[in-house]
C-alpha cells in the first residue's frame, strides 16, 4: 500500500514507520513536512503524492496545556483533520483517524463500547472528538481508532518517567481513583495495520487488554524493573491538574477482538516488552 503518515515523528509516528516499512509505500509528515492548521501548507505538501491510505497520529496531546491553549488544540485536532481529510477524498484515499479515551467523563462505571455517547471533561477530549466528527463527516472512507494511555520509544510518557524515578529510587505518589488501558504503541501500530488492511471503517476501540489505574501501572513498572523503590496511592482531589480526568475510560477491546481474530496482548506484558526494549536501547547506547 502507499500510506501517508502524519505525525510521524511522535511516539506512535515511529512505531508505524517501524511496523509499516516492508511491503509499503510510505509519506512521512513531521511538522517540517506540513503544518496541518495550514490548509495551504497542506495542499502543497501533497502535490505530486498519491496514496491509498493516510493514517492521521499527528495531534496537540498536551492535556493540561490544552486548558489555556484551546484554540490551538482545536487548530490542530479539529482543523488540521479537515485538511488532511480533504487530500485524502481528493485521492479516493482511507482515512484512518487517532482519537482517545478522553473523549468519554468517565462516569459509564463499565468498559466504553464504540457506541457509547461521548462527553469529553476537558478541552482536549472535546478538541479529539472535534476531529472525529471532522474525519466522519469528511466525505471518505473512514476509521477512527481510539486509543488510551499510550507509551512507546519517540516522545514523553508516563513509562518512561516513573521508570526514571524508580530507577533512581525517587519516592513516588501515583494517582489511584482514575482507571484506564494502558497502550504501547508498537501493538496500536500493529493493530492499525491489521484493521486497515481488513477495511474495517467507523470506530473500533484498540487498546491493550484489560485495565488498570495509574498507582497499578507504576507498581507494574517498578516490579518489572524490580527496584524497590516506595510507592503511594494519592487520589485525583490530592493532585491538581489544570484539566479534569475521566476516573475510568477503559475502553471494550469487544469490536476489536472480532474484526480482528484476536485482542492485543495484555498491557502488564505489553509493559514488560516496552521495559526490557528501552533497557536494550540504553545498553547499545551506551557500548557505542
Amino acid at each position: 500500500m502507499r500510506i501517508l503518515v502524519t505525525g510521524a515523528n511522535g511516539i506512535l509516528g515511529k512505531a508505524l514507520r517501524e511496523r509499516l516499512a516492508g511491503g509499503n509505500t510510505l509519506y512521512l509528515w513531521g511538522r517540517d513536512e506540513a503544518d496541518i492548521t495550514d490548509e495551504a501548507q497542506v495542499r502543497h505538501a501533497a502535490r505530486g503524492l498519491d496514496f491509498d491510505a493516510v493514517i492521521h497520529s499527528a495531534a496537540y496531546t498536551n492535556v493540561d496545556g490544552a486548558e489555556s491553549e484551546r484554540d490551538l488544540a482545536m487548530a490542530v485536532n479539529r482543523d488540521g483533520t479537515r485538511h488532511v481529510a480533504a487530500i485524502a477524498r481528493e485521492r479516493g484515499a482511507t482515512l484512518v483517524y487517532v482519537s482517545s479515551d478522553y473523549v468519554f467523563d468517565g462516569t459509564k462505571g463499565a468498559p466504553y463500547v464504540e457506541e457509547d455517547p461521548p462527553h469529553a471533561l476537558s478541552v482536549y477530549g472535546a478538541s479529539k472528538l472535534a476531529g472525529e466528527e471532522a474525519a466522519l463527516t469528511s466525505g471518505v472512507p473512514c476509521l477512527v481508532v481510539r486509543t488510551s494511555w499510550l507509551f512507546g520509544s519517540g516522545g514523553k510518557n508516563f513509562v518512561d518517567t516513573i521508570a526514571q524515578k524508580a530507577l533512581r529510587g525517587e519516592p513516588l505518589s501515583v494517582v489511584d481513583d482514575q482507571r484506564g488501558s494502558p497502550t504501547y504503541a508498537r501493538d496500536l501500530a500493529h493493530g492499525i495495520e491489521l484493521l486497515l488492511r481488513r477495511g474495517a471503517l467507523g470506530i473500533v476501540h484498540v487498546t491493550n487488554a484489560g485495565e488498570t489505574t495509574w498507582y497499578g501501572l507504576a507498581i507494574e513498572i517498578a516490579r518489572t524493573l524490580a527496584v524497590p523503590t516506595p510507592i503511594s496511592p494519592t487520589t485525583t482531589a490530592s493532585f491538581k491538574r489544570p484539566a479534569p480526568r475521566p476516573a475510568y475510560s477503559a475502553l471494550s477491546g469487544e469490536r476489536y477482538r472480532a474484526l480482528a481474530g484476536a485482542p492485543l496482548p495484555p498491557w502488564q506484558d505489553a509493559v514488560h516488552r516496552y521495559l526490557a526494549e528501552r533497557s536494550s536501547g540504553s545498553r547499545q547506547g551506551e557500548a557505542a
